[in-house]
Formats: C-alpha cells, structure tokens, sequence
C-alpha cells in the first residue's frame, strides 16, 4: 500500500438533486396521487363493470341450463301439445288457458297437491328434528366417536339414490325383506308376509323414511359447523341465571342457529316436494293413484297419457309454488340482516 493511498480519503459522489416540482423538495411527504375530476366516472364504470365480467361465464351458463328448459315449459304449457305434435304429424296449436283450467278443476290434481305437502311437510320436520337431536349429540361425545359418525354420515350422504332406493326396497319387501323378520321377533308381533305398500299412506311413509335417511348427513354437518359458533359465554351467563338445557337451547341456541334452521328448512322443502325417484323406482315406474306426488303426475300426465301440454302445467304450478317458499325464505332472510344491521 502505498502513502498516497493511505493519506488521501475518498470522497463519495454528489447526490443528484431532486426535481424542483416534487414534494420532497419541500420536505412534506408525499401523499396519495389526486385523480382528475373528470377521470372519476370512468374509472367507477370500470370498477363496476368488471364483477358483471367475471360473473358472466356462470350467467350465461344459467341462462342456457336453467333459462332455456323453463322457457320452453312455459311455452308448453300454453300450447295443445300431445303425440302428434310431438311427432310432427301436427303443428303445435296455442291453447291459452286451457290446460290450467283442465289442471284446476281437476279434483285428483288437489288430492295430488294435498298429498305432496303433507309429505314434504312430515319430511322436513323428521329431517330437522332429527338432525338437531344428531347434532348436540355430536357436541358431547368423543372426538373418535364423532369421527365415525360423521364418516358414516358422509358414507350415507354419497350413496346414489337408486341404489339406496333399491336396498330399502329389499328391506321392506314382504316376502324376503328384514325388516318384517326383526319386527315379527317382538313379542306379540307377527308382520311375516306383510305387505307395506298395499296401502298408499304405509308405502308413503317407508318413502319418507328413504327421504329422511338420505337429507339428515346434510342437516347434521351443517348443524354441528353452526353449533361451533355458539358463544360459550352466553350459555354459561343463561345457565348461571338459572336456565336449564332446555332453556339454554330455546334461549341461546335457537337464535343463534335461526339463519341456519331457516336455510336448511327452506331447501329441504324445495327438496322433499321436488322428490321423484324414490317414488319412480319404489314403485317399478308405475306409482299408483295413491303414491302419486307432484312430480309423478306431471311426469305420468306427460309420458303416460302424451298429454305434454297439462304435464306442462302441472310441472310450472309446481315451480309457482316453490316460488312462494322461497319467497317465505327470502323475506326470513331480509328480516334476519336488519336486526343484524340495527344491533
């Protein structure tokens, strides 16, 4: 190393000075950018445009699934429309009002309505009632034994339903199925060779069973993820002023859940009155008068007698009626979100 090198410091480059227009020339820090006045409306048409964007692959997809079917059954409905307009032997001829007014003053389509009601109505409140019980239960037992459960649940919830249509049908069947041969080993019981749909309200309830069975893995998963949310501190508050189960339930429980319940209670409705192969196959495709839904008789209205016309409207009274649910379920919900909003 050589003196000069040891003697001599180095000096470091100049700074480049900063523009004079910027802010750190005077020291302030420098704040968000201001956009234009006139940029604003387009750059909020941009905003709000581009959620339309991303939600129109699944639009258009609805349009040409859901959109079109229900199109064309209202166009049906309204149409003379039977085998040789299916075949094209004759044009399709408009019919107005007529097939609705055939459909209403038929007396079977009212016998028909009574029954799906009473039906999907049993249904859902076995399902809910159920569900609920399933659920608590779950609260309280191991965590290995809530594992199985909830694995037998999921078990039962994936299984098609014709197949597990089919087995309930063996097991109910007079002559072979097991049921009949457990009940008859109680004393006093003797259902050997019984036949559970000789009648239309025995058949109909060994169905709902089958519908039952196949919503609860449903109601009981979405009831023990909802049960997780409880407050804790507000069971123990009601508790300490002196409430029992019962009372923690009606009182802490049931609000809480009540956007829970109202959601699963209004699909299960839609569900159970929009049942079909349960019945369709219980019954080896010909459900008699007394086992027949909605769906079943719109479907025999239509393929059955090729009146395609009246199955129409039958079928669109049907999507009527499941409007007014849903409606029910939409105002609950509205209902919910401003006492949400105003507390």
């Amino acid at each position: 190393m050589s003196a000069a090198e040891t003697t001599t410091a180095e000096v470091p480059p100049a700074r480049p000075s900063p523009p004079p227009d910027s802010g750190a020339s005077s020291g302030r820090p420098e704040g968000p950018r201001r956009v234009s006045a006139g940029a604003r409306p387009g750059a909020a048409r941009g905003a709000s445009a581009v959620p339309w964007a991303l939600l129109a692959p699944c639009l258009l997809v609805l349009v040409l699934v859901l959109g079109y079917p229900l199109v064309r059954l209202v166009t049906l409905s309204f149409q003379e429309f039977g085998q040789s307009q299916l075949w094209g032997f004759k044009p399709a001829e408009p019919a107005g009002f007529d097939n609705f007014s055939k459909v209403l003053g038929d007396g079977e389509f009212w016998a028909v309505v009574l029954r799906t009601v009473i039906f999907a109505a049993g249904s859902v409140i076995v399902t809910m009632v159920l569900g609920m019980l399933v659920a608590l239960v779950l609260q309280r037992v191991s965590p290995w034994v809530k594992t199985l459960v909830n694995i037998a649940l999921v078990a039962s919830w994936g299984m098609p339903v014709i197949v597990a249509t089919t087995i309930y049908k063996w097991m109910f069947d007079s002559d072979y199925g097991i049921l009949n041969y457990l009940l008859s080993k109680l004393p006093g019981v003797d259902l050997i060779g019984h036949n559970w749909f000789a009648s239309g309200p025995q058949g109909l309830a060994v169905i709902m069973l089958l519908v039952v069975w196949g919503a609860v893995p449903f109601v009981v998963i979405t009831l023990t993820a909802g049960l997780t949310q409880v407050p804790k501190e507000l069971e123990e508050a009601a508790r300490l002023d002196g409430a029992g189960s019962w009372g923690v339930f009606r009182n802490v429980t049931v609000p809480v859940l009540k956007p829970i319940l109202v959601m699963l209670t209004t699909l299960s409705v839609i569900w159970d009155m929009g049942v079909f192969p349960q019945v369709f196959v219980m019954r080896g495709g010909h459900p008699e008068a007394e086992f027949q839904l909605l769906t079943t008789y719109s479907y025999d209205r239509a393929f059955q007698v090729n009146d395609y016309g009246g199955g129409s409207a039958i079928a669109l009274l049907t999507v009527v009626l499941l409007l007014g649910v849903v409606a029910v379920y939409m105002r609950q919900m509205l209902r919910i979100g401003d006492v949400e909003e105003s507390a």
